[in-house]
């Protein structure tokens, strides 16, 4: 039994996610009941831990922000499951942590790895021999070019270009259309081509 944690928007992609690889789902957790807004999937409310008909249950937490999705991983005492479109194109050498997601069209070549409870959003592009980290978002049509290392939590904004050997910090937020051709430290907030730190996340 596979199901879902999150009902947001980010979810109906997932949901046709999963249904391309002739797989179903047998409910969607969310804290918010106002969130009840799939027809043909059945709203479980709250999660609760010790629910027994979940023994032996898969989880996917359909969450985008990466913050979030973090702590929502730590609540959930269940395994996790990853997908993969049918129309992403995924190199033999690649290796997929759980929990990660792979929309329609993305590509992930050569011996890259991606870590756990990772989103690789539509029609990005992972080139070879790169790692990313748990719990990173890889936006729409983002390209991260061969031998890049992505840290833990970071957010690559969409149509951003990282050229090849790059390496980003750990939550780190690279701003949509930036090209970035140089490293990049912890918790910096990156935009523009050239790439320029403007500000600092949080700790």
């Amino acid at each position: 039994m596979k199901y879902l944690y999150g009902a947001s928007g980010h979810a109906k992609v997932i949901v046709d996610v999963i249904k391309s690889v002739g797989k179903d789902i047998s409910g969607i957790f969310d804290d918010d009941p106002t969130k009840s807004t799939f027809s043909d999937i059945p709203f479980l409310g709250k999660y609760k831990d010790d629910t027994k008909f979940l023994i032996g249950s898969e989880f996917l937490i359909s969450i985008g922000d990466n913050r979030t999705r973090k702590f929502i991983s730590k609540q959930i005492k269940h395994d996790f499951f990853s997908v993969c479109h049918t129309s992403s194109i995924i190199a033999s050498s690649v290796k997929i942590g759980k929990g990660s997601v792979v929309m329609p069209s993305a590509a992930i070549n050569a011996n890259s790895l991606i870590g756990d409870h990772c989103i690789v959003n539509t029609g990005a592009i992972i080139e070879h021999d790169c790692i990313i980290e748990k719990f990173v978002h890889i936006a729409p049509n983002a390209t991260v070019t061969g031998n890049v290392l992505v840290g833990e939590g970071t957010l690559i904004g969409a149509r951003t270009v990282i050229i090849p050997g790059v390496k980003i910090g750990k939550w780190v937020t690279i701003g949509a259309g930036s090209v970035i051709i140089s490293d990049v430290p912890d918790y910096a907030v990156v935009v523009g081509n050239p790439g320029k730190i403007i500000r600092y996340n949080e700790k």
